[in-house]
């Protein structure tokens, strides 16, 4: 089940009080863009939008509605809404969104993605997601604004080998499998 924290629920419930018409909860939907890159949503469920399939989470004075595979993507989720100096919104800490390696190196080069690069990456639409570690070298994938980017070839020397090299001694190499042909909604056009 998502739990939702009372200044989240308060912000949803001023939201709800603009609407538009009668506003019967929030809709919060889940997908999976890569292993473990999610996209989320948060829309106002008005009057007519409930679905017959939905699955239906009563707060005390709030309900929130989501499709069948995303409140199994959203199970162990909280919701909160979070202010700081770059701005406010509400932050989703998903359990299947964490990602965690037997293997130190493996570890540390993920601890490295989700603290310096996904967020920078994330700024143009774009995710990064470890692959593998082969000897020396960590194997990513891209995606989102980064899959058939012009400039992928930049981010990845430039921003994501050197912030690895820098911080895991034991990675020399950084390879993109990504099939960069395929991707549809880049960043930069190639």
């Amino acid at each position: 089940m998502v739990t939702i924290s009372d200044l989240a629920q308060e912000k949803i419930l001023e939201y709800m009080e603009q609407a538009n018409g009668p506003c019967l909860g929030l809709r919060l939907s889940a997908r999976r863009l890569g292993r473990t890159t999610f996209e989320y949503g948060l829309t106002l469920v008005l009057e007519d939008d409930p679905r017959e399939d939905d699955v239906v989470v009563e707060f005390e004075r709030l309900k929130v509605f989501m499709d069948p595979r995303s409140s199994e993507l959203l199970e162990g989720a909280s919701i909160d809404f979070v202010s700081d100096a770059d701005g406010a919104g509400f932050k989703i800490d998903n359990p299947q969104a964490k990602v965690h390696w037997d293997d130190p190196v493996a570890q540390k080069v993920q601890d490295v993605l989700d603290t310096q690069v996904a967020p920078a990456l994330a700024a143009h639409g774009g995710w990064v997601e470890l692959v593998e570690i082969k000897g020396d070298t960590a194997v990513v994938q891209l995606g989102g604004g980064c899959h058939g980017c012009g400039l992928a070839h930049v981010t990845l020397s430039d921003g994501i080998q050197s912030a690895i090299i820098d911080a895991v001694p034991e990675i020399s190499h950084v390879v993109d499998g990504t099939d960069h042909e395929t991707g549809d909604h880049p960043y930069y056009p190639r």
